[in-house]
């Protein structure tokens, strides 16, 4: 059966806002895009992601997945010899390129609907 957008929009989001018994690595990139098509999270220009509604599991998703970044992140920085900074740079250009219209970026601090 297919339901229209807003409708599976809805339901991803009931079902992010159910409280998880355990979330790993690999739940939260599994979550992660319903979480923002439901407007939860979003990109940032510091290469991390942003809590943009804190509801059901946005915190511990963003938590899990900007660990992973960063380590892997620290990793290029120290491979290439370029400091962490630069890296995160980039990665935020590039994820904020990637975003998909009607998605959450943050930009100069504020959050908005690409």
């Amino acid at each position: 059966m297919t339901f229209p957008p807003r409708i599976t929009a809805l339901l991803l989001g009931l079902c992010l806002s159910l409280p998880a018994l355990a979330l790993d690595l690999s739940g939260a990139m599994t979550a992660l895009p319903a979480a923002k098509l439901a407007g939860q999270l979003g990109e940032q220009t510091d290469g991390y992601l942003g809590v943009v509604q804190p509801d059901g599991q946005a915190t511990e998703i963003a938590r899990l997945i900007n660990q992973a970044r960063r380590a892997e992140y620290q990793r290029l920085a120290t491979q290439n010899g370029i400091q962490l900074r630069d890296v995160e740079a980039l990665a935020g250009k590039k994820a904020v390129e990637k975003t998909a219209p009607g998605q959450f970026i943050r930009i100069d601090g504020q959050w908005r609907r690409k």
